[in-house]
């Protein structure tokens, strides 16, 4: 029962047991991808989910007119291809690497519902994940499709302040530590890495906001 642990820890409260973590890895198979390998595609059968170890992946489609767009960006420890747990038969979406070290656990679903029957604890905390990751998206895609592209860039910081914000007690800054590139935040917005920095420079000058690679720090003045 060594999954159970897994998906529970890592995904469900974004914390690994290392001592557990090194007994599973020593009798289950990781799956190595590097930078745009695909897990999977839209149509392929949904007969898995996927845990992921290292690394990052990209999940999407290809709209009517032939153009990418991004869902989500996933990290260490989140899962996708969870629909199938659902009674997806096929992909709607693909799952692409953006890293050249992902390194990921696949668990068939039928695994996974026995897993779920087996422990009522554990499966009230999978579906709900399911119903908040739902959640997340719609929004998502409902600000792709009705905002304006400095509104999403702010709606999307004040996401990651949720997920990876702190208060700094020094300053009162909001300070965001997150696993993104300004290439990833643009593709989950809608927009050009170009039209990112602008927008990015532009709250600077405002003093909304200072930046850096891996940390956004929102101003005290401007929460």
């Amino acid at each position: 029962m060594n999954s159970l642990w897994f998906f529970e820890d890592v995904n469900l409260f974004k914390v690994l047991c290392p001592h557990k973590f090194k007994d599973y890895k020593s009798n289950h198979d990781f799956d190595a991808y590097r930078k745009k390998d695909y897990i999977y595609f839209e149509q392929d059968a949904a007969n898995k989910i996927y845990l992921i170890e290292k690394g990052k992946v990209k999940i999407g489609y290809y709209n009517e007119n032939g153009a990418e767009v991004v869902k989500a960006i996933l990290t260490r420890g989140e899962l996708f291809g969870e629909k199938a747990i659902l009674g997806e038969s096929k992909r709607d979406e693909f799952a692409q690497s953006i890293d050249n070290s992902t390194s990921i656990c696949q668990i068939g679903v039928e695994i996974m519902h026995d897993l779920m029957r087996k422990n009522q604890t554990f499966s009230f905390k999978i579906y709900k994940f399911i119903g908040v990751k739902f959640k997340k998206l719609e929004r998502r895609l409902q600000l792709l499709l009705f905002k304006d592209t400095k509104t999403r860039l702010m709606e999307f910081l004040d996401e990651l302040c949720t997920e990876y914000g702190y208060n700094c007690d020094k300053t009162g800054d909001h300070i965001i530590k997150h696993p993104y590139t300004q290439k990833d935040m643009a593709s989950l917005i809608g927009t050009s890495r170009p039209t990112l920095n602008t927008l990015f420079k532009e709250l600077k000058e405002e003093n909304y906001l200072q930046f850096s690679r891996k940390e956004i720090r929102i101003l005290k003045k401007a929460v």
